[in-house]
């Protein structure tokens, strides 16, 4: 017994110690010889991989040094992050193929074009094969591993490396979000121990608020792969569609007490549009992963957990373009080790099973070259004829917004759809002053009915991310499928056209419509150089008889600190938004009300700060920042929720509630809030905020409550639990809501219909006051989506927004996001006009 004590606390001091000295001999395959010309990690970034943490200036110090090593790599630069840090790209191949890499890519392109397709046979084609890592920044298993994959494919040696790199284009991204990386790396490496601590609750393992996993703005970036609204998407989705990859492989992690996963997901929750073989081909390249894995002794699952249905997901993305994404989610050691279910995790492993499954990738595309690449082939031909077959010929949209318009342009030819500019400015019967058309019979015919489609029916109540995008109720414009083609101008530069100065210089005022998206850019442009406007709060005409709407900006030219010819500069930059300004020579008006009416509100410059920080939603937070500061340039500060009880909020007279817990905000927080409030501060509230408002006597917005009566629900089996539960969540659809276009929160919306995206069980009671229902749902206002029995009940006759008065002041909540993922444009306006006209709106219209 003595002997085997012995035996036993020597082999854990070997495993302690073989853990802490791990070199490249744990991770490569020992059956190949390696170049010694090509330098090794620890040559270059000064440590083991899996040692520490690899920051992001490192990790590019090191692919900058194997571009300079290898012929087998060519390294560039294809866009920036927020905070500047380079995207590279290695594309990894023979020399050979180097040598004549831009013929093959175009050779490729044309397995894509359903005219030329035909006339390929791609039995002697390489196939293409990008790698994408830790798009989650705190999830950095994926970008070091990406040390080790670059290494081996730039130093690898023997017949079959040669054969792999004769047989493929190899796109290697080593990090996808270099903000989140940076940010993750920088806390781990700070607070590993010297004796590495496994305990769950060491600091180590506990971000600070925001966390590493999001980018500068905190975005989620694995949901921007369609949409690409980030510097960080739209760098790698161009990259896509310069070379149409066959395989497209998303490194990430998951939970510390899980194992490994890999694709396919559920089977049931796979998104119509995506082909039957895509998941034959999906669940062949699995069993190479499972060989893999098997080998090294690691667990994993598949089919379970994860879906294919959103198609702005990375592993999804591929899947309605003729190619394969795989998803890898590996347990996470969130530091350096970490105790587990299954033992202590340690972060070399994790990095080792990336690794293994990147290698069982490469070893996946090449034994099933030809199958891949004939997929692609024939995925683009069947959905041409799809495209004939399909009684909708073409799709129009258009708003009297040129930027909305414009914007969800340019979102959809980013991924090589044809866009024309129509010479019919007709949408169901109605003229707009912009149209745009896509016609159906082209190339990306599925991708295009999967940003344009409105579905309500699903085979699986569970949705791992959101279950409608529908681009143009995003984007807040009208639309119309049509049933012969059409005509117009082919739109290949998608800036805004600027507006037109109509009238000329005034000496008198100036006016500008509310339609246009950068009207909130305009009007904190006027108020920053301290210049005094005003807005309409009914409508009124000007000399040509041209009606000005509710919501319409004065700016008088008398009475200013700024001269005329520093009120006309700024003009002029107003211009530069694609907003019209209008020259007014008078203020008489007998048709409406003139200038100096009353009924024109003096607008207040806001003092914005937005509360971030612990118990907040750092992706709500996030998106509003975002907005304010980047698409409208509007200060902002960034104010911790403890602020509210240990400082000073004089100096703001605007403080913004994102989705979150506030308990943590104590009653003397409480009353100094209510006293600012009193005194004419503005408050608006989102989601979940609107309860803590509520319950802390500030605002009022009632609930509604569950109506679950006192039936006895039927047996249900205990199998059914998770699943019953998961159905019950609102994973993101999207409602039709009824608008008071009257309202100073509507001012700018010409349409009495509003698309809402909601993905949350928030459902607020109407108020009995008939003027404080702005803006709400009716009897059946799914537009798109999934959403329970249950919860539908309970989003009709709801009311999305609300205002309530303190004194001076308004506390403004709406119950769903109106900043969704920088894309959901519609309802942008809804937010700005609650900063800009809060202050304005009546008491009498209060809850």
């Amino acid at each position: 017994m003595k002997n085997v004590l012995s035996f036993l606390i020597t082999f854990a001091i070997m495993a302690s110690t073989a853990a802490a000295q791990i070199d490249l001999s744990y991770y490569l395959p020992d059956t190949v010889t390696y170049n010694p010309a090509i330098p090794t990690p620890k040559s270059i970034i000064g440590h083991e991989v899996g040692e520490w943490h690899i920051s992001h200036d490192k990790l590019v110090q090191y692919m900058r040094a194997l571009d300079q090593a290898s012929d087998r790599i060519t390294l560039e630069v294809i866009g920036q992050s927020h905070e500047a840090r380079p995207l590279l790209l290695l594309t990894i191949t023979s020399p050979a193929n180097h040598s004549n890499i831009e013929s093959i890519r175009k050779e490729h392109l044309r397995l894509s074009d359903p005219a030329n397709a035909g006339t390929i046979d791609p039995k002697n084609m390489p196939v293409v094969f990008y790698m994408g890592h830790s798009i989650h920044g705190n999830e950095p298993s994926g970008a070091n591993a990406a040390l080790l994959t670059a290494y081996f494919l730039a130093a690898a040696q023997g017949k079959k490396i040669e054969e792999y790199l004769r047989n493929t284009i190899i796109l290697l991204d080593p990090s996808f979000n270099p903000d989140g990386l940076q940010r993750f790396s920088s806390w781990v490496n700070s607070r590993k121990s010297n004796v590495i601590s496994t305990d769950p609750a060491d600091i180590e393992h506990n971000e600070a608020w925001p966390g590493g996993r999001t980018n500068h703005y905190w975005f989620d970036l694995n949901r921007d792969w369609l949409v690409a609204q980030q510097p960080e998407s739209q760098g790698r989705v161009k990259k896509f569609h310069a070379w149409k990859p066959n395989v497209l492989t998303d490194h990430h992690e998951m939970g510390t007490n899980a194992t490994f996963f890999f694709q396919p997901g559920v089977p049931s929750r796979v998104h119509p549009l995506t082909p039957l073989r895509n998941q034959e081909l999906t669940r062949l390249i699995g069993k190479f992963h499972a060989r893999a894995l098997d080998s090294i002794g690691s667990l994993y699952y598949t089919q379970e957990g994860y879906d294919d249905f959103y198609y702005g997901k990375g592993s999804t993305f591929p899947d309605v373009q003729g190619a394969i994404g795989i998803l890898f989610e590996q347990a996470s050691s969130r530091g350096h080790a970490q105790e587990s279910v299954n033992g202590v995790l340690r972060f070399p492993f994790t990095i080792r099973n990336q690794f293994v499954t990147a290698l069982s990738t490469l070893a996946a595309v090449n034994a099933m070259r030809v199958e891949l690449l004939t997929y692609q082939r024939d995925f683009f031909k069947t959905a041409a004829g799809q495209a004939t077959k399909d009684p909708v010929k073409a799709i129009a949209f258009g708003s009297n917004d040129v930027a909305r318009a414009t914007m969800l342009a340019e979102v959809i030819g980013r991924h090589g759809v044809d866009i024309q500019k129509l010479n019919n400015q007709t949408i169901n019967g109605k003229r707009y002053n912009t149209v745009f058309g896509v016609a159906l019979n082209q190339a990306q015919y599925t991708l295009i009915k999967s940003m344009f489609e409105k579905r309500t029916q699903f085979t699986d109540s569970m949705f791992y991310d959101i279950s409608s995008w529908t681009l143009p109720l995003a984007y807040g414009v009208d639309y119309e499928e049509l049933k012969t083609g059409i005509s117009g101008e082919k739109i290949t530069d998608f800036k805004i056209p600027s507006g037109k100065l109509i009238g000329g210089e005034s000496r008198y005022a100036y006016v500008f419509e509310p339609t246009g998206y950068y009207v909130p850019r305009a009007v904190n442009r006027l108020l920053q150089h301290n210049i005094r406007i005003k807005v309409a709060t009914e409508p009124f005409f000007n000399s040509t008889g041209k009606k000005f709407e509710r919501g319409s900006v004065v700016v008088p030219i008398a009475g200013q600190e700024k001269s005329e010819e520093s009120i006309n500069y700024i003009i002029q930059q107003i211009l530069q938004d694609g907003i019209d300004v209008y020259a007014f020579n008078t203020g008489l008006d007998y048709q409406g009300v003139s200038l100096g009416s009353g009924s024109f509100a003096v607008i207040r410059k806001p003092e914005i700060a937005l509360f971030v920080g612990d118990g907040v939603s750092s992706n709500d937070a996030g998106e509003i920042w975002h907005l304010l500061d980047h698409r409208y340039q509007i200060p902002v500060t960034l104010l911790p929720v403890d602020a509210i009880s240990r400082g000073n909020l004089s100096k703001y007279n605007t403080l913004i509630f994102p989705a979150g817990s506030y308990n943590s905000i104590n009653e003397s927080g409480k009353e100094k809030l209510k006293s600012w409030v009193q005194a004419g501060g503005v408050i608006i509230g989102f989601e979940n905020a609107l309860q803590w408002l509520t319950s802390a006597g500030i605002g009022k917005f009632e609930m509604k409550s569950s109506e679950s009566g006192d039936k006895q629900p039927a047996p249900r089996s205990y199998a059914s639990l998770d699943e019953y539960r998961g159905a019950q969540e609102s994973p993101g659809a999207i409602f039709d809501a009824t608008a008071d276009l009257t309202h100073p929160l509507l001012y700018g919306y010409d349409r009495t219909s509003v698309s809402i995206f909601k993905s949350n069980n928030i459902f607020m009671e109407k108020s009995k006051n008939p003027y404080a229902n702005p803006l709400t749902f009716g009897n059946n206002p799914l537009l798109s989506g999934y959403i329970s029995k249950q919860n539908y009940t309970q989003v009709k006759n709801s009311s999305v927004a609300g205002v309530s008065a303190l004194g001076s002041g308004r506390i403004i909540g709406f119950t769903d996001n109106l900043c969704f993922r920088a894309f959901w444009l519609g309802t942008n306006k809804l937010f700005t006009n609650a900063l800009f006209y809060g202050p304005v709106i009546s008491s009498g219209s209060a809850r």
